[in-house]
């Protein structure tokens, strides 16, 4: 290489390092309703990344049309989804898991029959969860890490045929997560070094320990593929109506993952992505509302503070 060529290549060189400091984790929103892609807020932001949940037997169930709807919007605008499988629709009242036929765990052929039917209508999709909220109680994975190690199995021998990346357990935290992943690292194969938390208490608390924990237990990247602020939640005064308090948990919720994006000593896994749960508020009588923007649209205080921090990390 001749010196009048040395100046581009320092020049370079140093593009790519400053590009890889600014971007670190990369942020996405997670959202069901196709509506966001038209809405001016969430233009503005100029995000790539949406991650989308998909009821097991969609296909069975009448919800082909919704699904065709959103994905197709979002590929429309370009959007990378990030495909998350869970349990049949309506089968959790908020208390208990029902007990009907319909709502029984899939078999692993049947899973895999799901999956491929997905696949092959979308098979511009780049990675896969194979399931959500293992250990929440509004799954019939709630106690079978087994069960839930049977599906990342499947999906994982399908990502051959597409070479899609699967994203081996996706997990909420709650008290049984430490015992949950525990069990679930036991069970599965192929080494996985893609993860998802669900980091809700974290971010709503102030706190850092369940996020740490998980860093600290598993290989390769963690995504935090459903976090926010919580706008309200049910009848309790911690959780009334705030616009406000959801603004400031916004705020630490970006710091902590600007804390983990990183190596650091102590850590096995650093975050990779976080998608903002969710864009669409709700009425006044719901029992959980963690929108960005008010169920119209209108951008609430959280949305000025994604927006924000969102710019460093698309």
């Amino acid at each position: 290489m001749t010196s009048r060529y040395l100046p581009l290549a320092l020049l370079a060189a140093l593009f790519v390092a400053v590009a890889s400091a600014q971007a670190g984790y990369r942020v996405g929103v997670g959202e069901q309703d196709p509506a966001l892609f038209d809405s001016p807020a969430w233009q503005s932001l100029d995000l790539r990344l949406v991650r989308y949940v998909v009821a097991w037997d969609w296909h069975e169930t009448g919800q082909q049309r919704e699904v065709a709807e959103f994905m197709n919007a979002a590929h429309a605008h370009g959007q990378d989804v990030l495909v998350t499988f869970t349990a049949h629709r309506g089968c959790f009242d908020g208390r208990r898991y029902s007990p009907e036929p319909v709502c029984r765990a899939p078999s692993a052929r049947a899973y895999r029959a799901a999956v491929r039917r997905f696949d092959d209508l979308y098979p511009w999709v780049h990675t896969y969860s194979a399931w959500n909220e293992l250990n929440h109680i509004s799954q019939p994975t709630f106690t079978s890490p087994r069960l839930a190690v049977r599906y990342y199995e499947v999906l994982r021998r399908e990502s051959r045929r597409r070479h899609f990346r699967v994203m081996a357990a996706d997990l909420l935290d709650t008290s049984n997560l430490t015992s949950y992943l525990r069990a679930f690292r036991r069970g599965a194969s192929g080494r996985p070094r893609l993860w998802g938390l669900h980091n809700y208490q974290d971010v709503n608390r102030g706190t850092s320990l369940q996020t740490r924990w998980m860093l600290e237990s598993v290989p390769g990247e963690v995504w935090l593929t459903e976090t926010g602020a919580i706008v309200k939640l049910g009848d309790s005064p911690q959780w009334r109506y705030s616009e406000a308090r959801a603004a400031s948990r916004t705020h630490w919720m970006f710091k902590l993952t600007d804390r983990y994006d990183s190596p650091r000593r102590g850590l096995r896994s650093t975050i990779g992505r976080l998608y903002v749960y969710t864009w669409f508020g709700e009425p006044p009588d719901a029992r959980f509302d963690a929108g960005l923007v008010a169920a119209e649209g209108t951008p609430r205080p959280a949305f000025d503070v994604v927006r924000r921090f969102a710019r460093g990390h698309r």
